[in-house]
């Protein structure tokens, strides 16, 4: 007995007639009907009546039908299943990005991606230097900072929300002169960035206490009551211990977004972005 001959079967029982039933695998009619025939000979009944009205399954027929309906399931499994294995990715991706946007928001794109992906090994680079697409020290980055190296595409992924945030349990400054109020802010390197110049708008004479470069570094000395500090939302709201302070006015939010190495013809319409 042939699989092939099995097809051919299922496809006439399908169809009704050799005709119908040829169209549909390709083949010509006295083809299919030489392989019924073989069929037939081979397990030993007939499996269709021979009618005005085309081919009607016999008792024979109408009991090989379900196995023959099981083994085409069955091969239609294995070949998905070699295709999937054909096209799964395989290889390095190395993807940078901040501390804590690698740890509250891509950690757990990441844990799902590699379970789709097991054969790909990513590894994920969190500095404040920012990685050379173009050199190849990285293949994604996430930043909020504008590419200017050449053959890179990137995309807006988000718009970054930033607030205010105390300790649990400390007092609510408020918007002002500020003196009584304790700061923790980016450092000098980064002392351009817009929630520098807003702290020191909203609390001119508020003193710096200490100066991260590290965001989740700072939510975790403002979460341990050394002086307010201005966060990423999803990074505040996701610490424990840490209130949001309603100012009147929210620090200014930062365009995301993600970048590769490419052209701008592999994502059509694409712009140049901010990014994070």
């Amino acid at each position: 007995m042939e699989w092939s001959d099995l097809r051919v079967f299922l496809a006439i029982a399908r169809e009704g007639t050799l005709g119908a039933a040829a169209r549909k695998l390709g083949q010509t009619q006295p083809t299919m009907g030489r392989r019924l025939q073989a069929l037939e000979h081979a397990v030993g009944h007939r499996l269709f009546q021979r009618t005005r009205s085309g081919f009607v399954l016999t008792d024979e027929g109408a009991a090989v039908l379900p196995h023959a309906e099981r083994m085409e399931e069955e091969a239609l499994a294995l070949r998905r299943q070699l295709t999937g294995q054909e096209k799964q990715l395989d290889g390095m991706l190395r993807i940078t990005s901040s501390d804590w946007f690698a740890e509250y928001l891509l950690a757990p794109v990441l844990a799902e991606f590699s379970g789709r992906h097991p054969r790909v090994v990513i590894e994920l680079l969190t500095d404040s230097r920012f990685f050379s697409l173009s050199r190849r020290e990285a293949d994604l980055a996430f930043r909020i900072q504008p590419f200017d190296e050449p053959d890179i595409v990137s995309r807006k992924l988000l718009r970054m929300p930033y607030g205010v945030y105390v300790a649990e349990g400390q007092p609510s400054p408020r918007a002002g002169d500020g003196a009584d109020v304790g700061l923790i802010t980016m450092d000098t390197a980064f002392s351009d960035m817009p929630d520098v110049a807003w702290l020191q708008r909203m609390f001119p004479n508020a003193r710096v206490l200490l100066r991260s470069n590290a965001r989740a570094v700072q939510a975790r000395l403002c979460q341990r009551g050394v002086g307010i500090a201005v966060l990423p939302c999803p990074l505040g709201e996701a610490l424990g211990g840490l209130r949001r302070l309603d100012l009147d006015e929210d620090p200014p939010s930062r365009d995301t977004g993600s970048a590769i190495t490419g052209t701008c013809g592999a994502w059509p319409g694409c712009g140049r972005c901010s990014t994070s």
